[in-house]
């Protein structure tokens, strides 16, 4: 079983890297010039993820063709390895989190969602470095990015249906924040 454990070099690193770069827009809005390492790790392990599924590939030989896929360098190496490797080995522990908030069976879900879930899942669990909202940001923007035309509403549903469980202290502290709705 993987589970990353950061030190304070890595926390210091991971909200720099899931903060890269901003560019303005001329609307005034900011986004992300660059992708983040992490960012790029993710979208690697939901491709590796699918073929799991989808094409039922032995982990280590996901693993070897998606290193050798364009732009893999530029990706943290160390967190796709803990996503890949770590959502294949606890799927049916994520599998039992997301469940109960289904409205279909799990086998109804894209694969592209069901991924997204269990990474969510599992960032939230073992990913502790990284805010629950930052987790829940990036999860959607992956499903609007390669899920279904609504998909990312659905992942959206399901992982802040997951926060409080599984990062209840800072979920809480938010809501005292006032930075939640309840």
């Amino acid at each position: 079983m993987i589970d990353i454990q950061h030190t304070a070099t890595t926390s210091t690193q991971t909200a720099t890297d899931d903060k890269a770069a901003r560019k303005t827009s001329s609307n005034g809005t900011t986004k992300s010039a660059v992708k983040s390492g992490r960012s790029r790790a993710r979208e690697f392990a939901l491709q590796g993820l699918y073929q799991f599924l989808v094409g039922n590939n032995e982990a280590a030989d996901i693993d070897v063709f998606t290193r050798d896929l364009s732009g893999f360098h530029k990706s943290d190496s160390v967190h796709y390895d803990a996503l890949l490797y770590g959502c294949i080995e606890q799927r049916e522990i994520l599998d039992s989190l997301i469940e109960p908030l289904l409205d279909r069976k799990l086998d109804e879900i894209s694969p592209i969602e069901h991924s997204v879930m269990w990474m969510g899942a599992y960032e939230f669990q073992h990913c502790i470095d990284v805010p629950w909202r930052v987790v829940l940001n990036e999860y959607i923007e992956l499903a609007k990015s390669f899920g279904g035309t609504d998909g990312h509403k659905y992942v959206n549903g399901v992982l802040n249906g997951l926060a409080p469980k599984l990062r209840a202290l800072e979920v809480e502290s938010d809501r005292a924040k006032g930075k939640l709705r309840d």
